[in-house]
Formats: structure tokens, C-alpha cells, sequence
């Protein structure tokens, strides 16, 4: 089933999108930046850098970060995180569903796999 790609574009920036949501899914998961970077197959850089910009862009951060140590470091969705995200798959799931007869009429539109 092709699903749609939902991006939200606030104040000129990409607020969230498939991306990013998936970044703070296996933040979630995994605890660690560094470890949902390894899962996605992205750079450490490239997911801090992610999560710096989601930081910035909304009232609240979206995940907090604890440096390494002993113990050792981690990261973890805020409970406002949580929320940010839950909205963004509510609107995914809304724009799957009230598109879903018009991707199927386009889809019959494309030519066969060969």
C-alpha cells in the first residue's frame, strides 16, 4: 500500500516530517542518538543535527540528552516529544485515509512493473 508523505512546513522550515518522525521513534526505542543514528544507517552527526533543529523549532524540546559518563549517556523523548509525534502520526493516518480511492485510481494510472 503506498502510504503518503506527510511534511509539515511552519515558518518557512521543515518543522517534521517522515524523517525526522522516525528519528524520535528509535531515539525512543533505543535511548540513544547515537543508536537510532547506527539503526537508520545515518551519521551521529547528521541525527544531532536533526534533533538540534527539531529543538529549535518547537516551544519545547523534543528530546533531552544526558552526557556520557560511567553510566554512560542517553537520550529520551520529552513527554512534549511524545506528543509532537502522536499529532504528526494522527495526521499521517488522517491523509492515508482521505486519500485512499484517489491513490488507488492513480495508481492504475502508472504503467505495469516489468
Amino acid at each position: 500500500m503506498t502510504q503518503p508523505t506527510v511534511r509539515i512546513l511552519l515558518g518557512g522550515a521543515s518543522s517534521l516530517g517522515p524523517g525526522k518522525a522516525a528519528l524520535l521513534e528509535e531515539i525512543d526505542h533505543q535511548g540513544s542518538i547515537s543508536a537510532a543514528a547506527r539503526a537508520m544507517g545515518m551519521s551521529y552527526r547528521r541525527a544531532w543535527l536533526l534533533v538540534e533543529a527539531m529543538n529549535r523549532g518547537f516551544r519545547e524540546p523534543l528530546v533531552t540528552t544526558a552526557t556520557g559518563g560511567r553510566r554512560g549517556g542517553g537520550a529520551a523523548l520529552t513527554d512534549f516529544g511524545r506528543e509532537v509525534l502522536r499529532r504528526y502520526r494522527a495526521m499521517e493516518a488522517k491523509a492515508q485515509k482521505a486519500i485512499e480511492a484517489d491513490l488507488e485510481r492513480f495508481r492504475a494510472l502508472l504503467c505495469k512493473a516489468s
